[in-house]
């Protein structure tokens, strides 16, 4: 298990990690949700040692992390680090070996992975001949050609088709499956939902929220809606009730209390009638708009 311990960072005047607390459990796989500036990146950094930190620590398995533990661990950092003019099996391999690895267990192991990425018969290109998206598997490759520990990925998604998305998510479950976390950070939140045990998201340097996705949107407006005979207009008149929005015969409303359905039904009927009122399960969009504002 990775423990993140009320982790600070500040560069100059600037906090930009405050007091960041969270953990990663083994088999566990967590989604690093922000935007720009929120302190994803920053935290990736100090766990992997590329930062220092100025507050709190970082744990694992029980005990303060060491330079020896990071070296276990795969990382993809936000700057891709892989030589662009080099042939990508020569690059894997030495990866491989500077973590480690015989000369034939890295071969082995660049050989298997550029095979796993459908890259196997393109090992002699070089980098930068591949497109952004092959690229960015053999970034992943590189992350994870010592059978690592641990997995640090910074936007490890960014640029990929859904095909190759898919190819991704199926190699990071087989880590967690073996009992490996895996702490990726995203933009794409339909993404984060689909695959993550745990989300935590970061807002100006800070957690704002964590559990499960089902947690998180628990958290989110309850919000209804509303279908009446006639055109729903009227809504925007009864107290206490926030009209979200409003298209002809459809509302979407956000109660006070329960028994605003009661109010609301009741002048439905008087006006006409009503055929549908619903509550609307928030996404995790919804959530994450609300506690990020």
């Amino acid at each position: 298990m990775l423990e993140v311990d009320h982790l600070v960072r500040r560069f100059g005047e600037i906090t930009a990690v405050d007091a960041i607390s969270f953990a990663v459990g083994d088999g566990q796989m967590t989604g690093f949700v922000g935007g720009n500036g929120a302190g994803k990146t920053t935290t990736m950094r100090m766990i992997m040692g590329v930062l220092s930190i100025h507050g709190g620590g970082v744990q694992w398995r029980g005990r303060p992390i060491t330079a020896a533990d990071r070296r276990g661990f795969g990382y993809m950092p936000e700057e891709r680090g892989l030589y662009p003019k080099q042939p990508i099996m020569d690059q894997l391999i030495y990866l491989g070996r500077l973590q480690g690895l015989s000369a034939s267990g890295a071969r082995q192991r660049a050989k298997t992975l550029l095979e796993r990425f459908n890259l196997g018969d393109r090992h002699k290109d070089k980098l930068e001949s591949l497109s952004l998206g092959n690229q960015q598997r053999v970034q992943i490759a590189a992350a994870v050609i010592s059978d690592p520990q641990m997995l640090v990925l910074d936007e490890p998604f960014s640029g990929l088709d859904p095909a190759a998305v898919d190819e991704m998510a199926d190699v990071l479950r087989e880590f967690t499956d073996r009992g490996v976390p895996v702490l990726f950070s995203s933009h794409q939140l339909d993404l984060v939902d689909r695959l993550c045990d745990q989300l935590v998201v970061l807002s100006a340097g800070r957690v704002v929220a964590r559990g499960t996705a089902a947690e998180l949107r628990r958290r989110g407006p309850v919000r209804h809606r509303l279908i009446t005979a006639g055109d729903a207009g009227w809504v925007r008149g009864l107290p206490g009730i926030e009209v979200i929005d409003v298209d002809g015969g459809t509302a979407l409303l956000e109660l006070s209390e329960p028994a605003d359905t009661d109010r609301i039904l009741t002048e439905a009927l008087r006006r006409g009638g009503v055929r549908e009122l619903t509550e609307v399960v928030p996404t995790l969009a919804d959530t994450y708009r609300e506690v990020t504002r």
